[in-house]
């Protein structure tokens, strides 16, 4: 069985290990294959958090 790390890869939408596709294709690398499942969600949730801090700097 692989072992990570564990990537998302944005262009099949699956789950690889090291092994899979380019790294350009690929978001992470993920210490286990659930935290890879999340990928987009992790993405989504740090966007949304990271533009709020944002609009909360530019409006003082």
């Amino acid at each position: 069985m692989a072992q990570g790390p564990w990537f998302y890869c944005l262009k099949h939408h699956t789950v690889e290990d090291r092994d899979g596709c380019a790294e350009r294709h690929r978001l992470g690398p993920y210490d286990t294959r659930e935290e890879a499942e999340r990928a987009l969600d992790s993405v989504a949730e740090r966007e949304e958090r990271l533009t709020a801090e944002d609009r909360r700097w530019r409006d003082g």
